[in-house]
């Protein structure tokens, strides 16, 4: 085995993945963008959530708009439902891990804020909870998928945005996400901070 080759191989397989999402989602990402600033402008919040490599995402996204991503500015509300262990644990005793984020996009999710749901596969159950729990807020939520979109494609509203990397692999996908959230981030302070 040429395992030289098979590192080379990794970069060229993301290389084309985000060739292929650039083409695909600029738009709908140019759109997210918009949406984000109007929920922060108008002093509504941003919760994300998602599972495993997911919560990590969801989680390092959140700190980029409470903290700061390149440049100084405001922090911005948003919260990542992923991070709380103790309500984590609670909820996922008392009514089942399915309910984790549905119980507290129910709590804290309003008219206005935005749910920002990552899947990779986009079928994991409890991601979906939160999804319509979301829409029973009337919150609009932005949803990172992959492998065509799973389940979560056919529940989202035509208010909603669907960024799908067109890809299978999990780790692609996941690459990719994290470009799309750094974009999501430099989009937001692009509108509320002008071109750097």
């Amino acid at each position: 085995m040429d395992l030289t080759a098979l590192m080379h191989s990794h970069f060229q397989d993301s290389i084309d993945a985000l060739h292929t999402s650039a083409t695909e989602l600029a738009e709908p990402l140019a759109a997210a963008v918009e949406l984000l600033f109007a929920t922060v402008a108008n002093g509504g919040k941003i919760l994300a959530c998602g599972n495993g490599g997911s919560a990590a995402d969801a989680q390092h996204f959140i700190a980029e708009l409470v903290g700061r991503f390149e440049r100084d500015r405001l922090p911005l509300a948003g919260i990542a439902l992923n991070t709380d262990t103790s309500i984590l644990t609670a909820v996922g005793n008392d009514y089942g891990f399915d309910a984790v984020f549905e119980r507290q996009v129910a709590a804290l999710g309003q008219t206005g804020d935005i749910l920002v749901a990552i899947s990779t596969s986009g079928n994991s159950p409890n991601v979906l909870r939160a999804i319509q729990t979301a829409h029973e807020r009337d919150m609009v939520v932005i949803a990172l998928t992959g492998k065509g979109g799973g389940t979560i494609a056919e529940v989202l509203s035509d208010t909603d945005i669907h960024l799908c990397v067109p890809h299978d692999r999990t780790m692609r996908i996941q690459e990719v996400h994290i470009v799309i959230l750094h974009a999501l981030c430099d989009g937001i302070d692009t509108l509320l901070l002008g071109e750097p």
